[in-house]
């Protein structure tokens, strides 16, 4: 496959996920089980690619000894590492309490300076017609909000990028006309103020953010499976495979990994959903980031058919 892929992850974080058996308000607590895993978005969508066979070059920022730490976990992964170190403060530790449910901090990240974020953007220069840039998650605080619009006005025609960013992020990157874009159920209604309650309430809205400059817009409905509004005009849709969810951390970036794999592969919007749709499903069901057979195997299993 020719085409180079890029995944920009502006805040990378090291989540450290601990459990605790009989957790105490107030008191010593020890753990029973402990992870430090290199994250963020972008940097999710990498592993979840070379999962499924397809190199990718890492790219945002890092600093301190935590980020020395995410570009050796980059390296054991055999992700490429483009990352710039920055010369002060300490990429975020994102703290995790996989035993209450829901409780986490996350933390800042370092301050981004603006030569910093242009040597980012001379990076999107480099990029050639048919690559793929992925641009994920939030952008940091000290970056301007309109940054990934930035990004894109770097980016030569010809490029396909895939936006995952809620609110504003989104919608100012509509008129670059992104190949596509994957905001979730809740992100999708709270852009055009709305309750999202049914499937084709969904498809309404999906197509409206087409009309705004998105080429595919591909919705995420948590456990009611997923939308596609595709270029062609053709829409796809299916409820979510039968499953235990397991933890839900990175099921998005799966399934836009998955998607894109898809996609390269054959050209097919109906392929390309049905592989983001089982990527997304078999890391919900995992306890990390789902391998590659493990989602080539629920794609078999959603359509009866190989990938």
């Amino acid at each position: 496959m020719k085409n180079r892929i890029y995944t920009v992850t502006l805040n990378p974080s090291l989540d450290y996920a601990v459990t605790v058996d009989d957790f105490r308000l107030g008191y010593t607590n020890r753990t029973s089980s402990e992870t430090l895993t290199a994250g963020g978005k972008g940097i999710n969508v990498s592993t979840v690619l070379k999962n499924l066979g397809l190199e990718s070059t890492a790219l945002g920022f890092v600093a301190g000894f935590t980020g020395e730490e995410v570009k050796r976990q980059l390296a054991e992964r055999e992700i490429k590492d483009g990352l710039i170190s920055l010369e002060k403060g300490l990429t975020r530790i994102n703290f995790k309490l996989s035993s209450v449910e829901g409780t986490e901090v996350n933390g800042q990240g370092p301050l981004i300076p603006q030569e910093a974020f242009s040597c980012l953007c001379e990076r999107m220069r480099e990029l050639t017609v048919g690559d793929v840039l992925f641009l994920s998650g939030s952008i940091p605080s000290s970056l301007p909000q309109d940054s990934y619009c930035r990004l894109m006005e770097q980016t030569p025609q010809g490029v396909q990028v895939v936006v995952d960013a809620a609110g504003e992020q989104l919608k100012q990157a509509l008129p670059r006309h992104p190949f596509l874009v994957k905001p979730n159920c809740h992100e999708l209604g709270e852009l055009f103020g709305v309750t999202l309650t049914d499937r084709s309430s969904v498809i309404l809205f999906a197509k409206k953010l087409q009309e705004m400059g998105a080429v595919n817009v591909l919705v995420s409905l948590a456990g009611e499976g997923a939308v596609l509004a595709a270029a062609d005009g053709s829409v796809q849709e299916a409820p979510a495979p039968v499953g235990k969810l397991v933890n839900g951390v990175g099921a998005g970036d799966s399934m836009a990994a998955g998607f894109m794999v898809g996609w390269l592969e054959r050209q097919d919007y109906k392929y390309a959903f049905s592989m983001g749709l089982a990527a997304g499903s078999a890391t919900a069901f995992s306890e990390g980031l789902a391998d590659g057979e493990t989602i080539r195997a629920l794609y078999r299993s959603l359509t009866g058919t190989e990938t």
